[in-house]
């Protein structure tokens, strides 16, 4: 039983990790209507910004959010501007997912190119320390990135529900159109939001990089499982990727001790097929979820 509860623990954890990276995948969705495939090289820049703070100026790797959130946000915001808004009026939408592609692909050999295929490790500065609560460990930074999970998705909601910014982004969400008559601008709305999840996944850079060593190719390995996430989830609702976080983190995780750590990833994108076919709107979407504050 001490078993099976560490592995649930554990788990929840994961679930953390990957519900603090799908949250800004999701709210990008929502809003701008673009499904982000640099997303997980966001995550790298804002890794590796976090270890150059952390090894060259001897910062907390805690103490790097206060210079890579805003980073990332630029990040977004200029992605959103000058390669995503000038295909806005493209009549095919693949356009802009190809976009982003090239963007991810882009990103990832400048990785290459400037720091080479070495990995980089941040120094940890005690987040690597175990906690016990009664018969389970957990990790300090682990329980850092659990906490910072909670705490964004009832920042966003929040920030969604009472303020006029926020308003005027599900306004948009819910009608371009009509957003627009009412004299939102529609474009900054959309910039803003694109720097908002950019923001959320550097937050998750700085959180995430003491745990796991940094390479150009670490998207990748983090995103695709977001893509499951905010599937599951349903795109566009943020609870839904906080919860689809934490039903993934378990299967991954109960699946990896009692079937085999070689086939967990088969369970996790089978979980997936299983939702597009059975549920394609994911458990907590519907029609225009952010509109709602999902």
């Amino acid at each position: 039983m001490q078993t099976f509860f560490q592995i649930v623990l554990n788990g929840l954890m994961l679930g953390g990790i990957f519900a603090i990276i799908s949250v800004g995948l999701t709210l990008i969705f929502g809003i701008v209507k673009v499904v982000n495939f640099a997303h997980g090289e966001f995550l790298m820049v804002g890794m590796y910004a976090t270890w150059l703070l952390t090894t060259k100026m001897g910062l907390h790797p805690y103490v790097t959010v206060a210079g890579v959130v805003p980073l990332l946000f630029l990040l977004g915001v200029l992605t959103q501007r000058f390669l995503i808004q000038p295909l806005m009026a493209a009549r095919d939408d693949h356009v802009q997912i190809f976009a982003t592609v090239g963007l991810s692909t882009a990103l990832m050999n400048l990785a290459l190119m400037v720091f080479g295929a070495d990995i980089a490790n941040t120094p940890a500065h005690g987040l690597r320390a175990p906690i016990e609560a009664g018969p389970v460990r957990m990790l300090t930074g682990q329980l850092w990135i659990l906490v910072a999970a909670v705490a964004l998705v009832i920042g966003l909601r929040a920030f969604l529900a009472r303020t006029n910014t926020g308003r005027a982004i599900r306004a948009v969400a819910q009608n371009r159109a009509a957003a627009k008559l009412m004299g939102i601008n529609v474009d900054a709305i959309y910039m803003l939001t694109f720097g908002i999840g950019a923001a959320c996944v550097g937050l998750g850079s700085a959180l995430i990089a003491p745990l796991y060593p940094t390479s150009p190719t670490i998207g990748t390995y983090f995103v695709l499982t977001a893509f499951v996430v905010v599937v599951l989830g349903g795109l566009g609702s943020i609870t839904g990727a906080f919860a689809g976080a934490m039903v993934i983190g378990l299967l991954d995780a109960l699946s990896g001790f009692y079937i085999g750590s070689d086939v967990r990833e088969a369970v996790v994108f089978g979980v997936f097929l299983l939702i597009l076919i059975l549920r394609p709107s994911g458990l907590f979407g519907t029609r225009a979820v952010l509109a709602h504050v999902s």
